[in-house]
């Protein structure tokens, strides 16, 4: 089981997390993307809410990162996109 919605109190300000994620695909291909909603996210991309992942379901959860800070999570999604984060990855 995984954490998909984390909050934390910090006098008395919450943090939502943000998730960056690495779904493998039924045809073995691997998509990454960022929510703060894991759980719901993929359950849309298994509903078939997204453009790449549609005709490749069912996605499998293969990892995820959590960030407090969402442009973190953004330029590390980014990175994971890029050339050298793909090898990273495999």
């Amino acid at each position: 089981m995984y954490h998909t919605r984390a909050t934390v109190d910090r006098a008395h300000k919450a943090v939502i997390m943000e998730f960056v994620y690495i779904l493998k695909c039924n045809d073995g291909t691997y998509y990454t993307g960022h929510t703060n909603n894991l759980e719901e996210r993929i359950r849309r991309h298994n509903k078939g809410e997204n453009t790449y992942t549609k005709p490749r379901r069912p996605v499998e959860l293969i990892t995820y990162l959590a960030f407090s800070d969402k442009y973190k999570a953004f330029e590390f999604e980014k990175y994971l996109k890029s050339g050298s984060g793909k090898a990273f990855c495999q």
